[in-house]
């Protein structure tokens, strides 16, 4: 049973793109074969595994309809391919907003591809445009990463909101995979205080792993890897590990459910 994971918060820096990039590498590692598309025109997951060229990607799938296999790539790890963004993606928001069916598009595509993967993470832009519209359209749960610094509660109402009028209108199987906890510093008060605030409110939504704040998640990208493949024992690399393991967990438990 394949499952489809969209990443997402309109609030920028908080950790949605590591997050994207370090669980599929996660469960990749963990022998699940996964695919990771790049739905956000910044391309920070792309170049984050060490693609920089401008290569084929999910504008042609979207735009030029050209088939999603003949623009997934392998990357360096085994059983992990993604499928890349470039800035092109930029004019998707604009040209989609004239086609018919907008909305669903990348569900359409997700539907006739004969996948192989266990796992499609897909790493949302920092927006709630067409692009992130369609992500969550296609997607069966969202991910939400939240980060443990001020204003961490800032759009996380307007992102739950649009959730709730996607699984009302468009895609009433869509359900919220949990909200992850990161770039979490044990030593600072204020971390403590925005996790404490975050547990009053969705305590039963949130992941028990909390991403830390580490230096070698920040830096791994820049040499195109993901962490366990930059610093295989950094702290970023054990919570990632973990996230998969819990991510992996529970969606035995929901297939057990649907037998």
């Amino acid at each position: 049973m394949q499952k489809i994971i969209a990443i997402a918060n309109q609030k920028g820096g908080v950790g949605k793109t590591t997050t994207a990039v370090n669980l599929s590498a996660s469960l990749a590692v963990l022998e699940h074969k996964t695919l990771l598309i790049d739905i956000d025109p910044q391309s920070n997951a792309t170049s984050a595994l060490g693609f920089t060229d401008n290569y084929k990607g999910i504008y042609e799938c979207i735009i030029d309809k050209d088939k999603i296999e003949n623009c997934i790539i392998n990357t360096k790890q085994k059983h992990l391919d993604i499928l890349p963004s470039s800035l092109d993606l930029a004019g998707a928001e604009v040209e989609l907003s004239t086609l018919d069916n907008k909305e669903t598009i990348l569900k359409s595509i997700l539907k006739q591809f004969k996948s192989k993967y266990e796992y499609i993470i897909i790493d949302c832009a920092p927006s709630l445009g067409n692009l992130t519209i369609n992500a969550l359209i296609a997607a069966n749960s969202v991910l939400i990463p939240v980060q443990c610094e001020y204003l961490a509660l800032e759009g996380l109402g307007k992102l739950l909101n649009t959730i709730k009028m996607i699984q009302q209108n468009l895609n009433q199987n869509l359900e919220i995979e949990g909200i992850l906890m990161t770039m979490y510093d044990s030593r600072l008060r204020l971390s403590n205080q925005v996790l404490d605030e975050i547990k009053k409110h969705f305590n039963n939504l949130i992941f028990k792993t909390i991403i830390h704040r580490n230096v070698k998640l920040s830096e791994a990208p820049s040499f195109g890897k993901p962490a366990l493949l930059y610093a295989v024992d950094s702290t970023g690399t054990v919570n990632y590990l973990k996230l998969a393991d819990e991510v992996i967990i529970k969606n035995k438990k929901y297939k057990s459910l649907n037998v």
